[in-house]
């Protein structure tokens, strides 16, 4: 089974990144773009194809090394 998991900071947590890139798209004359926040994606095979055993062990991953929910939200999408 395949598996996409989407890290992005919470909201309120400032985005140095988001902030540089803003700023570069500016400077490269890319009108319209009024905010940036970054993020994080990562592709994961799963050997199983039962979802809830493949949903625990993403919400582990995510919980334990793939996102510092301090400051981050994550979200699984199986595929």
């Amino acid at each position: 089974m395949k598996a996409r998991v989407t890290v992005t900071l919470k909201n309120g947590v400032l985005d140095p990144q988001g902030k540089a890139i803003e700023g570069a798209l500016a400077s490269l004359g890319v009108d319209g773009i009024s905010s940036v926040r970054q993020g994080k994606v990562f592709d994961v095979e799963l050997d199983t194809s039962d979802r809830a055993v493949a949903e625990e062990a993403l919400r582990q991953a995510c919980e334990r090394l793939l996102a510092n929910t301090v400051v981050e939200n994550y979200r699984i999408e199986l595929l």
